[in-house]
Order: structure tokens, then C-alpha cells, then sequence
């Protein structure tokens, strides 16, 4: 075990991305798999270890039986934490997570603001420090009206708390709101040394250039990353965006099948070819869990084979009903 500040040499190239799956193993037992940068629980399996690799995410499964998340890196893996702010480093990358009481911080832009400037300053000392993927949950995303809606507050304290820090480009990122404790922040974030290469949708208006109607401060993300070896594609949260303007109001089905034509462009954008497989892990946040059972049909016949993760999270506009994120290896 080392210091959470320590410097640590890196490959000189760019390494292999990690490899991301679903297990229905143990996390227990994942944790003592080699290679394990993070392990991610949805239901009680992701209790009962003290180990900064293991995080529960607030979101309930649609599955009788949830799978755990696995990342596994090439090479030994270091892990500690400074204070909250929980960390691994193996391989060449490094995973950052950092869980916030908002109330300990005045609201939802004092939780994000200091959840950022925190990741911040922890990257900063470090070789990894190429963010390249971001995960935000918060709860109750939508409450609020107009500027004062959590998630608008959430993205004003996101903003300051970066700083100059995305000044080069925007990582890729998801936001969505859970149903768990509703003062919870949560943020988790994996980073290299090398850079990837940003992904936009030709289909749809960049995050950061949405007017004003979504807020004082727009979301800043990119809609993919490419990673450092080209060897893996990380999309961000995707919904049924077209332009700036949600689609198909009230419809949950049109709404997946414009999110699918999204993730395509995505792919041809990327330069990656059509299609996703099985070993092309996906999550599916579903607004309304009577609406799980048709999301889950529709992606068996539109993606078989593919596997998909459904759990009960809000997307960050109260319009939309379903989203999807995941991994792409090329």
C-alpha cells in the first residue's frame, strides 16, 4: 500500500483499456482477481469489504439477480485512500471516487463544486491525469424548477470546481439520478497517462454549445472517448437527443430507437464499425420500472446478445425516459 499522493512511472505508450464486464461472481472474490482496478455492486454484494475498489452505485436493478461490474487492468494494482476520495492505480490507469453528503455542503452546487475541485487536485498529483471517463449520480436530478432544478445546480457547481482543468476537451461522462439516499453525490472517474480522442455526434448539438434554455451552465461532456490505444470506445450517457431537442415525448420505445440511431452515428463517428457485441457491455437507466419490461424486449431483438444492464435512474431531463452508456471495443 502506498501514499495516495505518491508519483508513480507509467508506460511510455499507450496501454490497453481496461477491460470492463458484467460477473455474477462474488465481489469478494473479484477484489482478489488479478488486475482488479474497480469493482461496482447494485445491490447488498457490494458490502461488507472496507477495500476503496468496491463501491455500491445507488442504482437498482430490474434483474432478479444483479451482476457486479469488473474492471481489470494489465499489471498489479495499488489502492488506498486520501481522505474520502477513494483510489486505485494499476496498469497504466487510475480510478478516483469520491462519495458527498450534500447538505455538508450547502446544496447540490457546493457538493459538486467540491467533489471537482477534490478530483482535481487528487489527479494533479499524479502521472494519470488524463480524465477520460466520468460517472455522476445525484440524487432527485430533477427537482427544482428552471435554474434552481438539482441537476442545473449540480452542473453550476461542477463547473467552478473544475476550473480550468477540461480547458483542453471534455472528458466522456453520464449524470443520472438515483433513488437512493437523496443528499448522495456520488462520482467516480477513470484516467490515464496518455490522452484519448474525443468522439461528437454529428446527429446531435455538442453538450457544451446547448443554449440557454438548459441551464446558466451548459453540461460539459463529450459524447464518447476513444481511449489512448484506440483499442476501446467509452460513451457516454446517451438519450433521444436530436440537436439540442429531446425526442418522441411520452414514448419510451421511440426514445430507445432514436438512442440507437444516436449510438450508430457514435460508432461511424468514432470510426469504429456498426454494431455492438458480446463483449460490448451497455447499461440501460429506465425513468419508470413499468417501462423496464419493453426496453428489455426491444434491446434483446434490436442487441442480442448483448450485455445490457437495466437499473432505475433518472436521466438528467425530466422528458426523457431511458438512456445508454457502455464500452465499444473495437
Amino acid at each position: 500500500m502506498v501514499e495516495g499522493r505518491e508519483s508513480r512511472r507509467v508506460e511510455s505508450g499507450p496501454v490497453r483499456a481496461p477491460h470492463v464486464s458484467y460477473r455474477m461472481d462474488d465481489a469478494i472474490a473479484l477484489l482478489a482477481e488479478p488486475g482488479t482496478l474497480a469493482v461496482f455492486g447494485f445491490d447488498d454484494r457490494a458490502a461488507g469489504s472496507a477495500d476503496p475498489r468496491l463501491l455500491r452505485v445507488p442504482l437498482e436493478t430490474f434483474d432478479t439477480s444483479a451482476p457486479c461490474e469488473l474492471w481489470q487492468v494489465d499489471g498489479p494494482v495499488e489502492h488506498g485512500r486520501d481522505g474520502a476520495l477513494r483510489w486505485s492505480i494499476g496498469g497504466g490507469w487510475l480510478f478516483a471516487a469520491l462519495e458527498l453528503d450534500e447538505r455538508a455542503h450547502g446544496g447540490p452546487a457546493g457538493a459538486a463544486r467540491v467533489a471537482y475541485a477534490q478530483l482535481r487536485d487528487f489527479i494533479r498529483g499524479h502521472e494519470q491525469q488524463q480524465v477520460l471517463r466520468i460517472w455522476n449520480y445525484q440524487g432527485a436530478i430533477n427537482r427544482g424548477e428552471g435554474d434552481a432544478e438539482r441537476y442545473k445546480l449540480f452542473c453550476d457547481g461542477r463547473a467552478e470546481g473544475c476550473g480550468d482543468w477540461f480547458a483542453a476537451g471534455y472528458p466522456a461522462a453520464t449524470a443520472i439520478g438515483h433513488h437512493g439516499d437523496p443528499h448522495l453525490l456520488q462520482v467516480y472517474l477513470l484516467a490515464s497517462a496518455r490522452t484519448g480522442t474525443a468522439v461528437e455526434n454529428p446527429r446531435q448539438t455538442s453538450a457544451w454549445r446547448y443554449p440557454r434554455q438548459y441551464g446558466r451552465t451548459s453540461p460539459g461532456f463529450a459524447r464518447a472517448m476513444r481511449l489512448p490505444a484506440e483499442d476501446a470506445l467509452a460513451i457516454s450517457g446517451t438519450a433521444a437527443v436530436v440537436g439540442h431537442a429531446s425526442a418522441h415525448e411520452g414514448d419510451t420505445v421511440a426514445q430507445l430507437d432514436e438512442i440507437l440511431l444516436n449510438l450508430e452515428a457514435l460508432l461511424a463517428s468514432a470510426g469504429m464499425p456498426a454494431g455492438f457485441d458480446t463483449h460490448a457491455p451497455l447499461k440501460a437507466y429506465i425513468r419508470h420500472p413499468i417501462d423496464a419490461p419493453r426496453v428489455r424486449a426491444k434491446l434483446q431483438q434490436r442487441l442480442p446478445g448483448v450485455p445490457v444492464l437495466l437499473l432505475h435512474g433518472d436521466v438528467c431531463r425530466s422528458e426523457l425516459l431511458v438512456e445508454l452508456d457502455g464500452w465499444r471495443y473495437a
